[in-house]
């Protein structure tokens, strides 16, 4: 099993230093920024609730919360 995919990376990245330079940032780009984008989200999500469940106050709720807002504030 980790032979075929240990071939199959190779393949891949023996097709991606072919390729011209502006076709390899341009595929870069198109996996990377999204995937870097949903780890951001990911990691302020975790910390958000983590911080609100952990924090010294229990009145405050995560960010993305849908909780109707405390009125007094």
């Amino acid at each position: 099993m980790l032979d075929g995919l240990s071939d199959w990376w190779n393949d891949v990245e023996l097709w991606v230093i072919q390729l011209p330079f502006a076709a390899q940032f341009a595929l870069v780009m198109a996996v990377l920024l999204p995937l870097c984008v949903v780890v951001a989200w990911a990691i302020d999500r975790v910390v958000d609730y983590a911080s609100a469940r952990f924090g010294t106050s229990r009145d405050e709720r995560p960010l993305g919360s849908r909780a109707n807002p405390d009125p007094g504030s």
